[in-house]
């Protein structure tokens, strides 16, 4: 059977085929979470969450899975 150029596109469950953009943008490097790079990151990204929740407040952002975020406020 003839290939098609281009991406092929599955229609079942699973494995999702990814956009292009998002392709790209993980073959990127990762960042340190511990590194300056990281902590300039975050204070946009509470900066914009601010706006999201409607709040001028302290925003957490609790470095873990959800079941563990779960644990740690039980």
């Amino acid at each position: 059977m003839p290939q098609k150029p281009g991406r092929h596109f599955l229609q079942i469950p699973g494995p999702t085929p990814l956009p292009e953009r998002v392709a790209q943008a993980i073959s990127r490097s990762t960042i340190d979470h511990r590194g300056p790079e990281f902590a300039q990151l975050t204070l946009g990204i509470f900066e914009r969450l601010r706006t999201v929740f409607g709040t001028t407040g302290p925003i957490a952002i609790y470095p873990s899975s959800a079941s563990g975020a779960w644990e740690a406020a039980l």
